[in-house]
């Protein structure tokens, strides 16, 4: 775990890369799915009937299979988050896939904590055009990716502090130094790669007191979907920042894994290229959700789904 000194920004990132390097050591066994709180939650459990008008941007949301996606943009989400951080009550805010779809459609569960996101937005194509289906005809990708350098420039702009949990320590190491290099004067305050397994309880806490130790304004949570929703879900009672789940966007900045090219990316075959490059863990997100989708929306929109 690494929390920034605040008169000395770049003097002890040797350490903080050394103290991941450590925390590593941990036990790396498969990351489990973190249980999710009996607590009270900030916000009201979404509702699969209307949207809360509390969280609805101004272009509108729409269920998809249950699940809310909401016809947001790169800066209305990242002035969003601003604003939330501004209100001081934290916040949550996921980039929905295909793959995010079918997890809420096959776990009710799941689908609530989703739903009771402040912002869902359409990061995968399929999702954008489900949404002009719906009768959102400007409705835009909002790509995790993407997403991240926006609110960054956001909170350099408003003098919000950003932080990191997930990925590996080598990974965090270079996107920290390749944001500072982007966007000078950002402060990034907290950064930890968590090992590859659930934290016990006493681990859990110091990962909470140092997150609120920092004064992060905004935390980027990259563990995928869907154990960053749940990890979201289950940490929002405990930290006062908003939470951004971003996905594979650590090793992409990082320059780790490669981006699928533009217009693939633009004509929804991105599933296909990351599919390629990872065959043996993506081919269940793909070629068992992805037909899933079509159909079960398909019927949606035929008025016969669930």
């Amino acid at each position: 775990m690494w929390i920034k000194p605040r008169s000395q920004p770049f003097g002890l990132l040797r350490r903080y890369g050394q103290f991941m390097v450590s925390a590593q050591t941990f036990a790396e066994t498969d990351v489990n799915t973190p249980r999710i709180t009996d607590g009270p939650a900030r916000s009201a459990v979404g509702s699969a009937e209307a949207p809360d008008p509390s969280r609805d941007p101004a272009c509108g949301s729409r269920y998809v299979l249950g699940m809310r996606v909401d016809g947001t943009s790169y800066r209305e989400t990242a002035e969003a988050i601003a604003d939330l951080v501004s209100a001081g009550d934290g916040g949550a805010v996921c980039v929905s896939t295909v793959h995010m779809v079918m997890e809420a459609f096959d776990d009710p569960e799941f689908q609530r904590i989703v739903n009771s996101a402040d912002r869902v937005t359409p990061d995968g194509v399929p999702l954008v055009w489900a949404l002009r289906l719906l009768g959102i005809e400007n409705a835009k990708r909002v790509y995790g990716p993407s997403l991240l350098p926006t609110v960054c420039g956001v909170a350099r702009e408003r003098g919000l502090s950003v932080g990191f949990y997930g990925g590996s320590a080598g990974v965090l190491d270079e996107l920290v130094r390749r944001l500072w290099r982007r966007f000078h004067g950002l402060d990034i305050s907290f950064a930890f790669a968590p090992p590859f397994r659930v934290l016990n309880t006493e681990e859990d806490q110091k990962v909470i007191e140092g997150i609120e130790d920092s004064k992060t304004d905004i935390l980027f949570v990259g563990l995928g979907c869907p154990k960053q929703e749940r990890w979201i879900a289950e940490h929002r009672n405990s930290l006062s920042c908003v939470m951004v789940g971003v996905g594979a966007a650590f090793d992409f900045h990082a320059g780790n894994k490669a981006q699928a090219p533009t217009w693939m990316q633009a004509s929804g075959l991105e599933w296909l290229f990351r599919l390629c490059c990872e065959p043996k863990r993506l081919w269940r997100r793909y070629l068992y959700h992805n037909p899933r989708f079509l159909f079960h929306f398909v019927r949606q929109l035929a008025g016969t789904s669930r």
